[in-house]
């Protein structure tokens, strides 16, 4: 995207805006922009947005602190819709939500974890464990104790590899699972974000 120019605003002279985590890709908000708020947000690299309601430019977080820190900006095949990819300091809903999207539609419970959302699930209900430390936790044992998550890693990966050569596509899948669990719990006991690892993985492909 080299110019707002190149962005077909609506009658109204907005543009919808998906806001996505960097780090995992989940979906925080939607918004809207208009040209104002879409070059505030390219020149200072944090996310402006119009509010229809109060018709006024806002910047996310200016009251809350909350504020979302613009890493790429993208726009579809049409130029009428933009994709914002951005670090969020906290919250992006205004209930105190991780995302606006925390409601299922068929009940209004929580909506179960889609496969993309799994790890950076994980990644937090661990950093929970590791912060509040409850008794009996599996988890807390093993972040106390860094060589037995070392041999747990060397253990899961063994099986997973031995499953692979006769087991069923269930088991190897189960397998994997325990790998990946094992991995994440490993990274947490040396603070290290698995998106640290994916950032590793992209670099790799260039």
């Amino acid at each position: 995207m080299t110019g707002e120019t190149e962005i077909r605003f609506d009658e109204r002279g907005l543009v919808p805006c998906v806001v996505q985590d960097w780090a995992t890709g989940e979906v925080l908000t939607l918004a809207y922009m208009n040209a104002e708020a879409l070059e505030r947000t390219r020149r200072s690299g944090e996310m402006h947005f119009f509010s229809r309601s109060r018709e006024e430019l806002w910047r996310k977080g200016e009251t809350s602190g909350n504020v979302q820190r613009l890493r790429q900006l993208r726009y579809d095949c049409d130029a009428d819709a933009l994709v914002a990819l951005v670090d969020p300091a906290g919250p992006a809903c205004h209930t105190g939500e991780r995302s606006c999207f925390y409601r299922a539609l068929d009940d209004g419970g929580e909506p179960a974890p889609a496969a993309h959302e799994a790890l950076a699930a994980l990644g937090r209900t661990l950093a929970d464990r590791a912060r509040e430390r409850p008794e009996g936790s599996y988890t807390v044992e093993l972040l106390d104790d860094p060589e037995r998550i070392g041999a747990k890693v060397r253990e899961e990966a063994d099986e997973v590899a031995r499953a692979a050569a006769g087991e069923s596509e269930e088991r190897v899948a189960e397998e994997a699972a325990d790998v990946l669990y094992h991995l994440q719990v490993l990274l947490e006991s040396r603070e290290i974000p698995v998106s640290a690892v994916l950032e590793t993985l992209n670099g790799r492909r260039r």
